[in-house]
This record gives structure tokens, C-alpha cells and sequence, in this order.
């Protein structure tokens, strides 16, 4: 009897549960689309940049040649540029070039906040450039300003000869190009229009807002999608599971958008669940609160580990490659190290490490040593971190596909693709089933 009464719920469910999917589909299906051709093209982002412009990511060398020592880059850049370098990044490939982020004396120093947060990745630059005040009425929105964001300049620099080959803030037509699809991805290009368009809201946060209110209505239509895929017989399952591509288009378009949607729908959960934290402050709050990670603004914070000043002359001079054969001592595997160097004589030497490979996992292990004796002050392994740090740790990760090297991004850029037609495909459903009457 009650299998009965559940069986007759069910249809009333399903129709619900349709309508809503239709009616949230509908009026941000065009904004759906234009956020998911963005992020498709910007999956590989750092790949068709660098496609783009080899020099500055590949060298060539002698068999014989020997790479410089770290201390010989960091002082040509540093006469080079004119500023002090504050991070080095040494890659496992003996033919990628070195990446040297240098901050020059008029930049902000750490802690400050100039605008917009600026971007250490040479994939983001451009995006970290300060903005100001548009002219005109009170409280306008942010305008780009040209000028180095405040992280730093990424220099590229052979590291067999010294020589710097680019820089993150060099533009071409393909980084411009890679910016606007940032740009459309995240504000809908209303960044670049100066004069706000309503009231005094910055035009970048009603970009904001928009495309994050799109993105909620994009996860709850995957949610209900996945509950209306469902059929109530479970012989009915295959038939939702393939493409019957000899029936007509209207069958065809229809099994595209279920079954597609289906295959796809876990990933593209991800990607929505994690976009709006971007767009409101009250999303990322209760996100972090979820994974019992949030932290207030007054909560003290955890203290940086220092060095041993005692120690600063009591011990040889410790070089920078003594601290690269502690850290891969530590880190006994195969990965790109970055060393962050320390802004004053009290600070630790900071050491992130990555995996590469086509599967290796991106999150990065930290270590912190002391810079006069280079030994371990702490170490922060990611995997041996709690589950919900290390998901919370990797919430743009997750967006983004950035989890397991090419692997998970070619996987994302598949789902993204499938995300950029559901809109069409729905939006010739309903058509379909209006002209039906």
C-alpha cells in the first residue's frame, strides 16, 4: 500500500520539480552560457598561454650546461629590474625557464591593500592591476590602472644564462584576450565600463552579483535535474544513459541535454556550489562555517613561524640551495619548489612543493626552515591534513579543475563544455513542448 501511494507521489513530484528546473533554467540561461564558454576557454588558461608564447616558458641548452645558482639569479634580476626579489620558483624540468617575483621599492608592501587583490600567477596577470576612482560621481565603480600588481612582477628567466626572457606583466594579443574571457567569466565584462550603471555600485560588483546569482540558480537546476533524470522503473535507466542519434533532432537535442547533463552533473556541481563564494561575502562565510573552517575577522591568527635570531651569528652563512636540499629532504619526491624569501632577519624561509605529472595532485606541501640554520621549524603536509581543511584548502581548485594536473583539467573542460550547451538544449526542450501546446 505504501509502495502504491509512493508511486502515485511521485509523478506530482517529478512534474514540480520539472517546472522548477525549467523556471530558474530559463531566465539565467543566457548568463549560464556566457559564464560557462568563459570558464571552458579558461580551463587551460596557463597551457594556451604559454602555447602562445614559448620563449618565455621553454630554454634550450648544452648537454653539458649548468644551471646558476639561485643566489646568481636573484642578484642579476635584482640589478636588472631595480627591485628586490621576493620569491623564487624552481621547476623539475631542467627546461622551463625559473620564475622570479620581484617587488619594486613605490609597490605595496605585504599586508597592504591597494584595490583589487592582486595575482602572483603569471596565467592571472594583468588581473591584479590597482584600481582607482572613476571621475565623475561619488563613489564609482574601480577602474583598471595601469601598473604592477601589488605581489609583484613574475620575471622569466633562463636560468642556464640569466637572462630574463618576459615578464607576467609583457601583454600580447593572447594574455588580452585571456583577460576579457576573466573578465566575462566573473563580471560580465561591466568591469571594463567606467560610469556605473546603477546608483554608486561599483559596476565590477554588480557584474559580481549577477553572475553569482546565476551561478546559484545554474547548481539548483543541476540538482534538480539529476532528480527529474531519475526515472521510476529502473528497466527505464538505460534509456537515459545514451544518445539515440538515428531519431529525429528533436529526440537527439533532447537525450544530449539528459544524458550529457547526467554524465557531467557531479563536476558541475562543484563548479557551482564553489563559484558563488566569489560574489558574496555571506556565500563564502557560510561555506567555510560548513566545513567547520571559518574563521572571524577577530579570531587571532595563528603565529608565522620565525627563525632563531640568536643563531644569525653563530652559523656559517646558509645559502639558498642548502635550503632547497633540506626542503626535497623533507619533500623526498619529484615537484616545482617556490621559495618565498624572508622579508626580515626574524622571518622563516617558506617552501611550497608540487607534484607534477599528468595525474599528480596540485595542492602544494609547505615547509617553513630557519634561515640561518636551515633546519625544519614546521612542516604543513597537505595529505595529512583533515578532510575538510584539505577540501576547504581547495575550493578554487575545485572550480577551477586545477586538481590532478591535465588529467582533471581535460575532465573539466569536458563538463564545462557540456554546462555551455544544457541552456541551448533545455531552452529547444521547451520550445518544442510550447509549440506541443
Amino acid at each position: 500500500m505504501k509502495q502504491r501511494k509512493t508511486e502515485a507521489n511521485w509523478p506530482k513530484l517529478r512534474k514540480f520539480l520539472n517546472d522548477v528546473h525549467l523556471w530558474i533554467g530559463l531566465p539565467s540561461g543566457i548568463i549560464v552560457l556566457l559564464i560557462c564558454l568563459s570558464g571552458t576557454i579558461y580551463v587551460f588558461n596557463t597551457e594556451i598561454r604559454e602555447l602562445s608564447s614559448p620563449e618565455l616558458y621553454k630554454v634550450s641548452h648544452a648537454a653539458d650546461a649548468q644551471r646558476l645558482s639561485p643566489e646568481e639569479l636573484i642578484a642579476a634580476v635584482g640589478r636588472e629590474t631595480g627591485g628586490k626579489v621576493i620569491s623564487i620558483k624552481i621547476p623539475a624540468d631542467p627546461e622551463r625557464t625559473y620564475v622570479l617575483t620581484v617587488r619594486k621599492a613605490e609597490e605595496s608592501k605585504p599586508g597592504e591593500r591597494k584595490g583589487e587583490k592582486g595575482s602572483a600567477r603569471p596565467e592571472e596577470a594583468g588581473k591584479g592591476s590597482v584600481p582607482e576612482r572613476a571621475k565623475g560621481k561619488a563613489g564609482a565603480g574601480a577602474v583598471e590602472k595601469p601598473g604592477p600588481p601589488p605581489r609583484g612582477v613574475q620575471y622569466m628567466v633562463n636560468p642556464y644564462s640569466g637572462k630574463i626572457l618576459g615578464s607576467s606583466a609583457d601583454k600580447n594579443a593572447v594574455s588580452e584576450f585571456m583577460q576579457i574571457m576573466f573578465s566575462l567569466h566573473r563580471w560580465l565584462l561591466l568591469d571594463r565600463i567606467e560610469e556605473p550603471l546603477i546608483g554608486e555600485l561599483p559596476n565590477r560588483k554588480l557584474g559580481s552579483y549577477i553572475s553569482g546569482t546565476a551561478t546559484i540558480l545554474f547548481t539548483l537546476g543541476v540538482i534538480t535535474g539529476i532528480i527529474i533524470w531519475f526515472p521510476q522503473k529502473i528497466r527505464s535507466w538505460k534509456q537515459g544513459l545514451k544518445i539515440k542519434w538515428n531519431a529525429n533532432w528533436k529526440r537527439v537535442n533532447h537525450d544530449i541535454h539528459n544524458s550529457l547533463g547526467f554524465y557531467s552533473c557531479i563536476f558541475l556541481f562543484l563548479m557551482g556550489i564553489t563559484g558563488p563564494q566569489w560574489s558574496f561575502e555571506w556565500y563564502r562565510t557560510g561555506l567555510r562555517k560548513s566545513l567547520g573552517t571559518y574563521q572571524s575577522e577577530g579570531a587571532p591568527k595563528p603565529e608565522t613561524p620565525k627563525s632563531d635570531i640568536a643563531a644569525m651569528n653563530a652559523t656559517k652563512s646558509v645559502l639558498l640551495t642548502d635550503h632547497i636540499k633540506s626542503a626535497n629532504n623533507v619533500l623526498d619526491y619529484q615537484g616545482d619548489l617556490t621559495i618565498s624569501i624572508p622579508a626580515d632577519s626574524a622571518d622563516a624561509v617558506l617552501v611550497n612543493k608540487t607534484q607534477t605529472g599528468f595525474f599528480a595532485p596540485v595542492a602544494a606541501d609547505k615547509i617553513y626552515l630557519d634561515q640561518y640554520t636551515s633546519a625544519l621549524i614546521k612542516s604543513e603536509i597537505f595529505s595529512e591534513k583533515p578532510f575538510n581543511e584539505r577540501v576547504s584548502n581547495s575550493i578554487k581548485a575545485l572550480h577551477v579543475g586545477d586538481v590532478y594536473g591535465k588529467l582533471s583539467k581535460i575532465i573539466y573542460f569536458l563538463a564545462c563544455l557540456i554546462a555551455t550547451s544544457l541552456p541551448v538544449t533545455g531552452t529547444l526542450i521547451w520550445i518544442n513542448k510550447m509549440k506541443k501546446g
